[in-house]
């Protein structure tokens, strides 16, 4: 299951990282800090994400 979640984690780190960027941006938010902390926010929230998506993909449900 650990391998599925990794591959998972590239597409959902991927959506989530660009999805809070754009939302930070659309916020006026334009400074490096800002910008680069969306993207890791997004990035630590992708990981139990990904971890969840691969269990339910295991369970069949």
């Amino acid at each position: 299951m650990f391998r599925l979640a990794a591959m998972l984690y590239s597409l959902i780190a991927t959506a989530l990282s660009g999805s809070a960027v754009i939302a930070v941006l659309s916020a006026g938010m334009v400074s490096v800090s800002a910008i680069v902390g969306a993207a890791a926010a997004g990035a630590v929230v992708a990981a139990p994400a990904s971890w969840m998506v691969a269990r339910r993909l295991y369970q069949g449900v």
